[in-house]
């Protein structure tokens, strides 16, 4: 696994979703949206630019009664959340990294 930020994954509700799929294999949609507390139109867009980059998979099986949308990430989708994190962990392990809350930080001037 390659470290790399990536922009896509890292908005909030993208991290989250992807967070959620990479503990399971699938989700249905109204779980997730009640999980981030979104409306279904915020995790409709945000899952569209999962989905556009390759990230995640949704589906609509037929069958009996409603039909439910599942969600599920990728092979790549669980590549790039990897990297993610794992850019997001090196970057807090890294020497001299800011670490505390951002009243901390601000009285040693480190952030402003």
């Amino acid at each position: 696994m390659t470290a790399r930020f990536d922009e896509v994954v890292h908005a909030p509700n993208r991290l989250r979703i992807c967070a959620l799929l990479a503990a399971s294999s699938t989700a249905e949609f109204a779980v997730l949206r009640d999980i981030l507390g979104v409306a279904d139109s915020v995790l409709s867009k945000h899952l569209k630019v999962l989905q556009d980059a390759g990230y995640v998979a949704i589906s609509k099986p037929t069958g009996r009664g409603r039909v439910k949308t599942w969600v599920s990430l990728t092979a790549e989708g669980r590549r790039a959340y990897a990297g993610h994190v794992q850019a997001l962990k090196e970057l807090l392990a890294a020497p001299g990294a800011p670490v505390g809350s951002p009243e901390t930080l601000n009285e040693w001037g480190r952030i402003q």
